[in-house]
């Protein structure tokens, strides 16, 4: 089993809002039709297990190298989004043209995950909409950017616990 699957057999964790629905195949064309971008397979399987949410504990965050306004050696990852609605009762990825216009984020990127603080997202400026995006942290405080993963498989299969980080933030 590679570490992706390790990764994937138990990376949901218990969303207090419940399971969003299924996603489909036609949902998956539409969302990339808006976006303007193909998504990584690897999002996509995970998007199928379950159509976003809350991650387990064990793959809540992403170290780092270099320090963030988050922590000095990681960044969080507490959910994923999914394909919805855009404007929808959950952000979804379709809300990422919004969000990144409404936090003044760099474009085209695809919300993967966060808020105020920062997100994590597909970075889609080098690759162009049809390549295999990078995952880059961006802080909307102070406009910082930092690379990540070259591509989502190697970020999930970097994902570990916040709580082995020294520094407490969860």
């Amino acid at each position: 089993m590679t570490r992706f699957d390790e990764v994937r057999a138990a990376f949901w964790g218990e969303d207090p809002y419940g399971d969003p629905p299924p996603l489909t195949d036609a949902a998956v064309r539409d969302a990339e039709r808006r976006l303007g971008v193909r998504l990584p397979a690897s999002l996509l399987a995970l998007l199928r297990d379950r159509n976003g949410g809350v991650v387990a504990d064990a793959w809540d965050a992403y170290p780092t190298d270099a320090p963030t306004s988050w922590s000095d050696d990681h960044v969080p990852f507490e959910a994923l989004l999914g394909i919805g609605e855009e404007g929808g009762d959950r952000l979804s990825l379709l809300d990422s043209p919004y969000l990144t216009e409404e936090w003044g984020l760099p474009s085209p990127l695809v919300l993967l995950s966060g808020g105020a603080h920062g997100w994590i997202a597909l970075d889609h400026r080098t690759c162009g909409a049809d390549g295999e995006p990078s995952v880059a942290w961006f802080d909307p405080g102070d406009g910082a950017e930092l690379p990540l993963a070259g591509d989502f498989r190697t970020f999930v299969e970097g994902l570990t616990a916040s709580a082995s980080f020294p520094d407490g933030q969860d």
